[in-house]
């Protein structure tokens, strides 16, 4: 068998004396790869990383972020801080800090949902995941929430550090809890519901008032109307998800059924008739069937689970208004405050926005 020759063998050097004698590596190297090879200093940065950061990277980075908010929503967080300003009276450079971090976060955290729910349409666009795609996407979501703690640090409050930790914290356990039980089909009773809605959807809520106090001087309490706000909020979605023909445009019809979602009219339905596993297994299917949709719809509708959602908005709204009556006495009582400035006391922006989420529900039905 003859000898094999390796490729790209490296010839040996023959001497004048005709003794072969190894060649030195850096002999073999080409002159021109040897004046390339960096040497140590070169990652010796001059600057720090922060420095060598360009907007044009940034831009890219934040692509997802970006095209979501170019999406115009309903701004129902930014009209509750103002809202809830007239009682809390924040100095303005702090209130545009907390309002821009709210709108960060909340835009952040549906880029996130939306990967998680496997959605197809945000706001009547394609979502941000079909675009950019779901590492881009998540990547950007989780940049954000980084760029928000580092907006809040510019309050220069402690407080406000342990506020927007506790209430990501709580965000998250709200979400892995709803993503738990939409993924082992298993359906919560409607106290875990509202639960896990005070800390997904309330968290957010609760985030933009705590810190609102935090930066306030006026000594008013307005954590448990919002947390009834949060709680309305979401049984009005809920409804409106399964019923309402503009929701169904901007997220497709009957979103919830296809991504499986144990939403608070489906809990209602499912428990009222335990034996019957005729809607359960629908959403075990996570169907785009419109046709068995609109069968769940019916069914819903049969077992009084809409009537019985709509119900429950309007005690939310009620026990909602009840708070507010007592928060406009509490200001008026403040020194300086209330007595001197009727309109600062008064709850009206609150109530019209309690009103504009509820409104659409109880047009549905043709009540008020």
């Amino acid at each position: 068998m003859s000898n094999r020759v390796a490729p790209n063998l490296i010839p040996p050097r023959t001497s004048s004396t005709g003794v072969t004698k190894p060649v030195a590596e850096e002999e073999w190297l080409a002159s021109s790869a040897r004046k390339s090879c960096p040497g140590p200093t070169r990652y010796q940065r001059g600057k720090p990383a922060e420095a060598m950061w360009t907007e044009t990277k940034e831009n890219i980075v934040l692509g997802p972020y970006s095209y979501m908010v170019n999406q115009p929503g309903k701004d129902i967080r930014g009209q509750l801080i103002a809202a809830y300003n007239r009682w809390l009276q924040v100095p303005e450079e702090s209130l545009t800090v907390i309002t821009k971090v709210v709108v960060m976060l909340h835009t952040a955290s549906l880029l996130i949902d939306d990967v998680e729910d496997s959605s197809h349409l945000r706001r009547g666009a394609p979502v941000a995941h079909n675009i950019f795609g779901i590492p881009q996407t998540i990547n950007s979501a989780n940049y954000v929430y980084f760029l928000a703690l580092e907006e809040i640090q510019k309050l220069k409050n402690p407080e406000a550090i342990n506020i927007f930790v506790n209430e990501l914290m709580n965000l998250h356990r709200g979400q892995g809890l709803d993503l738990y039980w939409r993924d082992t089909l298993t359906c919560p009773t409607e106290e875990d519901y509202l639960e896990m809605v005070g800390n997904k959807t309330g968290g957010l809520f609760r985030l933009a008032i705590k810190l609102m106090q935090a930066e306030s001087s006026v000594p008013i309490d307005c954590v448990p109307l919002v947390d009834l706000m949060g709680l309305m909020f979401q049984v009005c979605d809920d409804y409106l998800n399964l019923s309402n023909p503009t929701y169904s445009k901007n997220k497709g019809l009957c979103e919830d059924l296809t991504e499986g979602k144990f939403s608070f009219p489906v809990i209602h339905s499912i428990r009222s008739q335990p034996e019957n596993r005729q809607l359960i297994n629908i959403l075990k299917q996570k169907t785009n069937d419109n046709e068995v949709k609109q069968y769940a719809v019916k069914y819903m509708e049969n077992t009084g689970s809409f009537e019985y959602t709509r119900k429950v908005a309007v005690e939310l709204r009620d026990k909602a208004f009840v708070l507010i009556d007592e928060l406009e006495r509490t200001f008026s009582l403040i020194p300086g405050q209330g007595e001197a400035n009727a309109e600062a006391a008064s709850g009206s922006l609150v109530r019209a926005i309690l009103n504009r989420i509820i409104d659409p529900v109880l047009m549905d039905h043709g009540d008020k």
